[in-house]
């Protein structure tokens, strides 16, 4: 196995390529050559070397711009072959020139935030919602930054001196809002904006095409799509990088190898389980806002695996009826996942903040997963209870009814 950088070779591409032939094959273009087909695993932490002058130069270098260091790996803080496989990949579906892998979606938050503050620039412009998690670290200024909470109209007016991000994710978690992240982008100026790409994934959008600088995953979600690795990645142009792998080194938040494997594996069948549930996910919309039991239902316009709907009922009772549907916190796995919010993602976020977010007590977030979609609505039907006298289900927010279908 070749060792020798810890860059993903990818030197024999030399056509442009689509998304779902990059999802083979990004991060792998080296494997034949190597007489290889699975590409291997790295579980190193160290890396002998004789020559410790030249150790000593690269890492010289490493500390001035954090760019990955030319030869062997040195050690498992400062990069690893098997995660730079996931991140030449990963960058290559979103369209940046690097991406950086994190131990999870917070940590890679926190390391945006970390080197931004590091510049003085630690005030942070957002929208609600966010995921509960990413809205608690900005509201406590655990990081030494500071918020302003805005909608997408004012992003523009909310810039100060000392702004260092402007954040967003759409489709939103929980309610799967929507935001213009070009007229966003512009209203940026030269502040980066940082999308949250989680729930649509580069499957449905790059951000990077409507002028984010970042873009953020849970890797833990779609990229790795079987609920079996935790995970968190940045992509971005390389100087960004650079400074990301700097705290990534400074604070130890690295992807262990085996879970760098695991999300590359996933990224190949990405844009299949995305299409396929997505499709599954659209047709159990149309039945849920026809459903006399269903208050409202939240639906992205660029479609997507995740449903959120409010119901007239007790969520609870949902939750605790459901016998196909898994009742867990997370999304993106290969099973359909059920949940409250209000209860647990966005349970530490204020009440009223979280209510004046669209966040009801009364909204259940559904991740879609590969089952067949009569098995799910089944299963759906039975847990929504008993179905009132007349009356019609009520679809809004995202979509227009007419489109529910598509």
């Amino acid at each position: 196995m070749d060792t020798t950088s810890t860059r993903a070779h990818d030197d024999i591409r030399t056509a442009p390529r689509a998304l779902a032939t990059e999802a083979v094959h990004a991060g792998r273009d080296d494997l034949a050559r190597q007489g290889l087909h699975a590409p291997p695993i790295d579980l190193s932490t160290t890396y002998p070397s004789y020559d410790s002058r030249g150790e000593a130069a690269r890492i010289d270098a490493f500390a001035t711009t954090g760019a990955e260091p030319d030869g062997p790996p040195v050690y498992g803080r400062l990069g690893n072959p098997t995660v730079a496989r996931f991140e030449t990949a990963l960058a290559r579906l979103e369209g940046t020139e690097a991406a950086v892998a994190f131990a999870s979606g917070m940590a890679a938050l926190s390391a945006v935030l970390l080197v931004r503050g590091s510049m003085g620039l630690r005030h942070v412009v957002a929208v609600r919602p966010l995921y509960g998690c990413s809205d608690h670290l900005l509201t406590a200024g655990l990081l030494g930054s500071e918020v302003t909470w805005t909608d997408p109209a004012g992003v523009a007016d909310a810039l100060r001196p000392d702004t260092g991000l402007v954040l967003v994710e759409s489709p939103a978690n929980p309610t799967l809002a929507e935001v213009d992240l070009r007229a966003v982008a512009h209203a940026c100026g030269s502040v980066p904006l940082l999308v949250d790409n989680t729930f649509a994934t580069p499957v449905l959008q790059r951000p990077a095409e409507h002028g984010a600088r970042l873009i953020l995953h849970s890797a833990t979600k779609y990229l790795g799509g079987h609920g079996d690795v935790l995970a968190g990645v940045v992509a971005c142009d390389e100087e960004f990088a650079g400074r990301l792998r700097q705290v990534r080194f400074a604070t130890g938040g690295v992807l262990h190898p085996l879970a760098g494997y695991l999300l590359l594996r996933g990224l190949s069948t990405l844009p299949v389980r995305v299409r396929a549930a997505s499709a599954t996910a659209a047709e159990l919309v149309r039945r849920l806002a026809a459903d006399p039991r269903v208050a409202r239902v939240h639906y992205p316009r660029i479609g997507g695996a995740m449903v959120a709907f409010e119901v007239y009922g007790d969520p609870h009772e949902v939750i605790g009826a459901v016998r196909l549907i898994t009742p867990a916190v997370s999304l993106g796995s290969v099973d359909t996942l059920i949940q409250h919010p209000a209860s647990i993602s966005h349970r530490i976020v204020d009440a009223d903040d979280r209510r004046g977010s669209g966040v009801s007590d009364q909204l259940l977030r559904m991740s879609v997963g590969l089952e067949d979609v009569e098995d799910l609505w089944s299963d759906l039907d039975a847990a929504l209870g008993r179905r009132p006298e007349g009356g019609a289900g009520k679809c809004a927010s995202n979509h227009d009814a007419t489109a529910l279908a598509h």
